[in-house]
């Protein structure tokens, strides 16, 4: 119905037991999807963000910076002796991150849309990139539309 309001059905089990059904819905927990936010102070070039703020494929050219991250997803499917199928183990999915950065000649760099922000400042951070460039790339970012949280400039 809305952000406050919700509707129930009553299963059959709770018939006549409204108030502990509605005691079990007041116990559930629900997670709340929250806004992903970056906080960067320009003036020291703090960056606070959450953990996985992704990015969106996009291309990076500024000044004579680039940028080269690469993502790859390793899977693990553990075999355990005798068992066969899902009683063997479970299947994982392992992201790896290769991060470089360095500047030379003026170039525009493809970033693949499973990097993370923080695969990003990594890079930018290795070659001593200040902050005044990095708050330049990640303000470009949230205009392109690439920057999947919203970004507070203090």
């Amino acid at each position: 119905l809305s952000s406050g309001q919700i509707e129930v059905d009553v299963p059959e089990r709770f018939q006549g037991k409204i108030v502990q059904m509605i005691a079990s819905v007041e116990g559930l927990d629900v997670n709340v999807d929250v806004r992903a936010k970056v906080v960067v102070n320009e003036r020291t070039g703090t960056i606070v963000m959450g953990e996985h703020v992704r990015l969106a494929s996009m291309a990076i050219a500024h000044g004579s910076l680039t940028i080269k991250i690469k993502s790859r997803f390793n899977v693990s499917q553990p075999e355990a002796p005798g068992l066969i199928g899902s009683a063997a183990g479970t299947t994982v999915v392992t992201p790896s991150v290769d991060t470089e950065a360095e500047e030379e000649k003026n170039r525009v760099i493809q970033v693949d849309g499973s990097v993370t922000l923080g695969d990003l400042v990594k890079a930018l951070n290795s070659v001593g990139v200040t902050p005044r460039d990095l708050v330049a790339v990640l303000t470009a970012a949230k205009a392109a539309g690439a920057l999947q949280a919203d970004l507070e400039l203090i």
